[in-house]
């Protein structure tokens, strides 16, 4: 199956698959209402097939690429998971490298967050993307399944491990001690909160449409931002203005990006949400924002 483009859909069926990603409507209603954009030989069943995931879509950096090197490690969260598992990537040359954290969205370490460690690595830096999932059996194989585990964590406890991963690339042997920040959705909104927890470690952070947090919080930040919003994006875009006001006000160093057009989750290349030209563009302004703000590798 070949992907589609979000403009071969109703806007409102972009929005109900949103809904259902989010957890905002079950299953059961999110099928009975894409019945009513069942139309013209179209299916719900074609319908669902065709929004879904397709992870062979993802692989923009294969795991045997010779550029990088990849291990599958485990490392300790004292005060989340206790222990917990992720993809670690480096480039196949160098010593020493500038380290980011990638933090998956609301269904565990699926193949695309996988393919955006290796990209980073192909890049120049040392990635680690760790699997939230872990304490329940790790990313199960399938999205549907994934955001129903992760919604039995605790969210405090998935931030220590996040946490806890960041501490580790601060200090890993493969590391130059300076460390970036990536996530998406949910992992949007946790790259905020690894920052305000972690203002001496975390050197720049990236969050693509992730829920804010609160402005009394702001003050804490230290950590330079680069964030990436869409357009079309009507829950994360109702706070972004709030959010600048109180980085502004409060003289933080932060850059911010709304990309037109775009839906919530423009750079998964796994579904129809996925915009080509504004993926790529807040692709490229995130990796020179972190070789601007943790350096080259040595």
């Amino acid at each position: 199956m070949e992907r589609k483009s979000a403009s071969e859909f109703d806007q409102k069926v972009l929005d109900l698959y949103d809904d259902y990603a989010h957890g905002r409507l079950n299953r059961r209603d999110y099928i009975k209402q894409l019945g009513a954009f069942a139309v013209g030989g179209l299916t719900v069943e074609g319908l669902l097939a065709s929004l879904s995931p397709n992870y062979s879509w993802a692989e923009q950096v294969k795991p045997d690429d010779p550029r990088i090197k990849t291990e599958r490690i485990t490392y300790d969260s004292p005060d989340g998971a206790g222990k917990m598992k992720g993809l670690l990537a480096w480039p196949a040359k160098g010593e020493k490298f500038p380290a980011v954290l990638v933090i998956h969205e609301n269904r565990g370490l699926n193949p695309y967050i996988e393919d955006v460690a290796r990209r980073l690595a192909a890049q120049g830096f040392l990635a680690l993307a760790p699997d939230a999932l872990t304490p329940l059996g790790g990313y199960p194989g399938n999205d549907d399944e994934g955001r129903t585990m992760q919604r039995k964590r605790e969210p405090e406890k998935m931030k220590e491990d996040f946490v806890a991963a960041a501490k580790l690339l601060d200090k890993h042997d493969k590391s130059t001690g300076k460390v970036g920040v990536v996530g998406f959705c949910f992992g949007g909104g946790m790259v905020y909160q690894v920052a305000l927890e972690l203002p001496d470690v975390v050197d720049a952070g990236v969050p693509y449409y992730g829920r804010q947090p609160d402005a009394a919080e702001v003050p804490k930040l230290k950590t330079p931002l680069q964030i990436h919003n869409a357009s079309l994006d009507r829950r994360i875009m109702a706070g972004a203005p709030e959010l600048e006001a109180a980085l502004k006000k409060n003289d933080k160093p932060f850059e911010a990006y709304v990309y037109e057009g775009a839906n919530h989750g423009f750079h998964n290349d796994t579904t129809p949400r996925y915009d080509e030209k504004s993926a790529e563009l807040a692709w490229k302004r995130t990796i020179d924002f972190f070789k601007k703000q943790l350096g080259e590798q040595s």
